[in-house]
């Protein structure tokens, strides 16, 4: 698949780092994308916060940080809460193109990814928010048995070149400083991969399959 160099790409996660981890080396490869990144928590976290400017400047992206909560104990949060968050922390639009959470997440489990994932689909198919595609991040631990790896059944699966994964894996580490036997630094996937979708009613129907999964 040939993707246009010239695109308006807004990316919308739940957490700082979540933009490097599931899409950082599609972002690497395409520096000529105008790139927004919005993230939903830890804005008032100082340590994230300041480590998620940093990586923008790598990542050569704007963006802008929400404060949702993110306590340990991750409550449910209410749906109008997430999307008005969207709302006010997204540039103006159209965009062409939206990346964002799978809905029923990147791994088993955290419910900030798959409220983002799910709150973006309503937005866009309720035509507050517009683009022309939106992809949402395609990984799988099937239940806990292995770190997230890309799907390789998804629309779009790429593996990345060493010198883009190693551009990855260092704002991992380095500028967001995980350990490099922790999660993040284990986790931090070779091939990156989406679902791709260009009609708001596909994506809603798709996503109708992860309404009732229990909390």
């Amino acid at each position: 698949m040939t993707i246009s160099s010239q695109k308006t790409v807004t990316v919308i996660v739940a957490h700082p780092d979540d933009e490097t981890l599931w899409a950082g080396g599609t972002i690497l490869s395409h520096p000529a994308w105008k790139c927004f990144i919005v993230c939903l928590c830890r804005g008032s976290d100082k340590d994230r916060s300041a480590r998620f400017y940093n990586a923008l400047r790598i990542l050569k992206a704007e963006g802008i940080m929400g404060d949702l909560n993110d306590g340990p104990e991750q409550k449910p949060l209410e749906r109008n809460d997430v999307e008005q968050t969207i709302l006010k922390l997204l540039p103006a639009g159209p965009f062409d193109m939206i990346i964002s959470h799978n809905p029923n997440g990147e791994y088993t489990r955290h419910i900030r990814h798959e409220e983002t994932g799910k709150a973006v689909i309503k937005l866009w198919n309720a035509g507050k928010i517009s683009t022309t595609e939106l992809w949402t991040f395609a990984y799988t631990d099937d239940n806990k048995k292995h770190y997230p790896k890309a799907d390789e059944n998804a629309d779009i699966c790429r593996t990345l070149m060493k010198r883009i994964w190693l551009r990855k894996y260092s704002i991992i580490t380095e500028t967001y400083g995980f350990e490099k036997n922790g999660f993040e630094a284990q986790t931090t996937p070779m091939a990156e991969s989406f679902w791709r979708f260009t009609d708001p009613a596909v994506a809603k129907k798709w996503l109708k399959q992860f309404e009732n999964k229990p909390i």
